[in-house]
């Protein structure tokens, strides 16, 4: 068992965490303060162990936000967070920077607007493709000797990325986009994590709202929400894609499951290695979420899902090209095609 799965275990953490990302980023204009504490604050009442944040997330607003909200209750909760990638004032727009130096500081800086003295787990937020894995990863192993850290994770990187940054140091998780409609953890990422009993932690389970339901008209998002920057969610990608997202939202009306349970159900049947981290701003939705770990499947209807939604009849790419500019994970058709 991992130190990772350990400190899981002994804070009987459900297996559903939570993305604290969509609070202060990413989607549309942020939560108040109090209103983000409060949802945060309501997450930990209603049993959630696992927080996940990130120093780019709202340029360092996000990880203030949770050492705020949770800074009380820091021993009975998971607390991981990201460097590598962050907001630079300077420049007005993020940076990916993975040279020792920057991570340090990073670290340290996020651990004062933690209210911590160490990170349950440090995630490189994006590999910087300028400087070797083994250089960077070797830098957070040194935060593990310091106890600043308690275990390294990757973020969007490929299974040979993974194999070579874990030949440095030992891998206690990788996150990676992971859902229904975005399965290219399973083109390789998932066996080589099981290969050093690596936890996949699935970010945007819900497929960044849409299979939840909550995408109808992505012309109406907010001018700053990063979906209208993705092409699943142009209006001719989107119009073919919410004709797959009928026969999901039927099966789900008939196992009495919402959308948004039935595509975490989905992901948890994948395998107790699999951690979702769905985000919510909304404490009905985020209660919804957290009950999904208890709704089994039937072998009959995963397989039922495995044929819907699958990588040749999803419409557009999950990133732009910019942003897939960023990434060092698999794709479908690059050694198919």
């Amino acid at each position: 068992m991992s130190p990772l799965t350990a400190r899981l275990n002994a804070l009987a953490s459900p297996s559903i965490g939570l993305g604290c990302m969509n609070v202060s980023h990413g989607y549309g204009s942020p939560l108040p303060e109090r209103e983000a504490e409060h949802a945060l604050q309501g997450a930990f009442e209603m049993g959630y162990r696992h927080f996940d944040t990130a120093t780019l997330y709202g340029a360092t607003a996000n990880e203030q936000l949770v050492g705020k909200a949770l800074a009380s209750k820091r021993s009975e909760i998971l607390l991981a967070s990201k460097c590598g990638m962050a907001m630079d004032p300077a420049l007005g727009r993020k940076v990916i920077d993975g040279r020792p130096e920057t991570l340090r500081h990073q670290c340290e800086a996020s651990l004062q607007r933690l209210k911590t003295d160490h990170l349950d787990l440090y995630y490189l937020h994006r590999w910087d493709k300028g400087v070797p894995i083994e250089e960077s990863v070797g830098a957070l192993g040194r935060l593990v000797e310091q106890g600043k850290i308690g275990a390294i994770g990757l973020s969007e990187v490929s299974a040979a990325t993974l194999r070579r940054a874990r030949a440095e140091q030992p891998i206690a998780a990788v996150q990676s986009e992971y859902s229904l409609w975005t399965r290219n953890p399973e083109i390789g990422l998932i066996d080589a994590c099981r290969e050093a009993d690596t936890l996949l932690v699935a970010f945007s389970p819900l497929g960044r709202g849409f299979l939840a339901g909550a995408v109808n008209d992505p012309s109406r998002l907010e001018e700053n929400d990063m979906r209208r920057s993705m092409p699943r969610f142009s209006a001719e990608n989107h119009a073919h894609n919410l004709r797959l997202l009928a026969a999901f939202t039927a099966l789900a009306e008939e196992l009495e499951m919402t959308p948004g349970q039935l595509a975490l159900a989905w992901l948890c049947a994948q395998g107790d290695d699999i951690l979702p981290i769905p985000g919510s701003r909304n404490i009905d939705h985020l209660r919804e979420n957290l009950a999904a770990e208890h709704l089994a499947l039937a072998a009959d209807d995963v397989a039922r899902l495995n044929a819907m939604m699958t990588p040749d009849q999803v419409a557009g790419a999950r990133y732009g090209e910019a942003q897939q500019a960023e990434v060092d994970t698999e794709e479908f058709g690059e050694s198919d095609a």
